[in-house]
């Protein structure tokens, strides 16, 4: 984030007096998105939406997602008021919530059955019991792995592995001969892509962002062990070019076969296991994200991509039905109908993780629902934290902090850098951006 944006971020409230739009014929909804699968899936599906709302039509304006973050925290920030509904996560939504950047999702229709959201991810999305997002899908990480592969090569993979059975069967299952790579991570800077995954990795090691005093903690054994066998692994057994592969490269290579193991987010477990897009639909277990041994943590993390309005947008109540529609019982049922239950959008209803359907449709079901359970985004480490989050540090400062990192760590997987430098070189960037930011005395 540049220095104007980051400024805002921090500014006093904006006001939220925009307008309202009610009952007027022909309202055009731009819909900010991310061209992750489940939200492809959702524009296949808008057909719905305007039968029953023929009035309302909708634009679509889907990026990346670095890309999406970047335009939309300008835009919101600025109150720009290009986008009708934003596509947000559960850093986002808090923050700007507080500064009075998004609508209240407070009057849902009844039928909208808001007490049916997970609890855990209705209180990331709401400030003071108010709801201010709406989930479109829900999420924490696990390990996904290739069965075959595994069996082949004589391993067992634990329901709770460490890093170190992680290690082990990536060396067993590399056969870059023909392609097939022992693991595959995030790569591609960004404080959300490659630093979702590592912040959550170092968790798992007994890792820090800050300590009580907001002091950076890159130089600490945490960190340079996280990074060092971070690196050894993508190196090691990872697939060429790897800095540049976020979610949905790796998505792409393990339905391709190219991955004996992916650690990543579990919503993706539906698209590795679909038959159609898939490869290797029937050849895929599941598994905790790993800890390093002696140390009680996961890193399980908790993220909602979510639908939001924007205060400055002319089109509130078009918005709401929309949302409503989107993130509804009736949205998972049509899906269901047309795809199948195991591509529902998983992790935001208890309803869903009631339903014999799904739960027999979908074999990661139950571990998806353990993990985001198990996820305590309240303290995402070991040791004692002056901040919230899991895989982020719920604070306006750290899109900015949290990409620089990102682009650093990118830097020493493509060979540009050693990991001590990377290490070093964060540590001075966070220390430098606390302190201007007022965090450090």
């Amino acid at each position: 984030m540049n220095k104007t944006i980051r400024a805002l971020m921090g500014a006093t409230a904006l006001c939220a007096t925009a307008g309202i739009a009610t009952a007027q014929d022909n309202v055009t909804l731009t819909v900010a998105t991310v061209n992750n699968g489940d939200m492809i899936r959702m524009q296949g599906m808008t057909d719905d939406f305007s039968s029953s709302h023929p009035n309302v039509s909708v634009e679509w304006v889907t990026l990346e997602e670095n890309i999406l973050r970047e335009r939309v925290t300008t835009d919101i920030a600025t109150q720009g008021g290009q986008y009708d509904v934003l596509t947000i996560g559960t850093y986002e939504v808090p923050i700007w919530a507080e500064q009075g950047w998004l609508v209240a999702l407070d009057d849902l229709p009844e039928d909208y059955d808001v007490d049916d959201l997970l609890p855990a991810v209705r209180e990331a999305l709401s400030v003071d019991g108010t709801l201010y997002a709406a989930p479109f899908y829900g999420e924490s990480a696990m390990v996904m792995y290739r069965t075959d592969l595994a069996e082949a090569a004589g391993v067992t993979m634990p329901d709770s592995p460490t890093w170190t059975d992680i290690k082990g069967a990536a060396e067993a299952m590399t056969d870059k001969e023909n392609e097939v790579y022992g693991i595959c991570l995030r790569g591609k800077p960004g404080w959300g892509e490659n630093m979702g995954f590592i912040t959550a990795m170092a968790n798992s090691y007994g890792a820090r962002w800050f300590d009580m005093d907001w002091n950076p903690q890159f130089d600490s054994e945490e960190w340079k062990a996280t990074l060092a066998d971070y690196l050894e692994l993508m190196t090691n057994y990872g697939p060429p070019g790897a800095s540049s592969n976020g979610f949905n490269e790796n998505l792409s290579l393990f339905q391709q076969g190219k991955c004996g193991m992916w650690i990543d987010a579990t919503v993706a477990a539906g698209f590795v296991t679909d038959p159609e897009n898939s490869t290797v639909a029937d050849s895929v277990g599941f598994a905790k994200f790993p800890n390093r041994e002696g140390v009680d943590n996961h890193g399980n993390w908790l993220w909602a991509w979510s639908l939001a309005i924007p205060a400055s947008s002319q089109k509130q109540d078009a918005a709401k039905q929309f949302i409503a529609w989107a993130t509804s019982k009736g949205y998972t049922e049509l899906v269901a109908g047309k795809e199948g239950w195991r591509a529902a959008p998983p992790g935001t209803r208890t309803s869903l993780y009631e339903n014999a359907d799904y739960l027999a449709e979908a074999p990661f079901a139950e571990m998806t629902l353990s993990a985001m359970n198990a996820a305590n985004p309240q303290k995402g480490s070991v040791q004692d934290i002056p901040y919230t989050g899991g895989q982020f540090v719920a604070i306006p400062e750290f899109q900015g902090i949290g990409t620089a990192v990102g682009q650093q760590f990118s830097a020493a997987l493509a060979g540009q850098m050693s990991a001590d430098d990377a290490l070093a070189a964060a540590q001075s960037t966070t220390t430098r951006e606390m302190t201007r930011s007022g965090y450090i005395q």
